[in-house]
């Protein structure tokens, strides 16, 4: 099986012209270098494009840099590549970033409060689910920590 590449999504889009063809990333590109506005950008606490055998497959990253030496990661898949347990490997690459970084750091995700793709794939990578928390964007939602091994 080849390996995930998380290629950095740069603060501007004139650095980001390789992703300009591609329908996919041109959805994420700019919701992206706008939230880069918000929490700036502080490699690797940053926003990636997944790349496999040479095709994008979807975008993964942080959700800014640690706060309170606490992380929360954000992953999925692009449409046509759903299902194939990318988004499993995405989160296991961010998980293996981040620890590589600072192996200190509390490593969280949130989904919606309900059994679905996304809390199996957290599920699969060691996650554990603390339960319901309030998002500013999503409302109730469930928080999930990474259980170091």
């Amino acid at each position: 099986m080849a390996p995930l590449e998380l290629i950095p999504i740069k603060p501007t889009l004139k650095e980001n012209e390789e992703f300009l063809l591609h329908a996919d990333c041109m959805t994420i590109l700019p919701m992206t270098l706008d939230y880069y506005k918000v929490v700036g950008y502080r490699p690797p606490w940053i926003s990636y494009f997944v790349r496999k055998e040479g095709k994008y497959v979807g975008g993964a990253g942080f959700k800014g840099q640690p706060i309170n030496n606490k992380i929360e990661i954000a992953y999925g898949t692009f449409p046509d590549c759903q299902h194939q347990g990318i988004a499993t490997e995405m989160c296991q690459e961010l998980v293996l970033l981040a620890l590589k970084t600072n192996p200190q750091v509390l490593i969280t995700a949130r989904t919606f409060a309900e059994h679905n793709y996304s809390t199996r794939v957290l599920q699969h990578n060691s996650f554990d689910c603390l339960g319901i928390v309030w998002d500013q964007d999503d409302g109730e939602v469930w928080e999930w920590v990474y259980r170091k091994k």
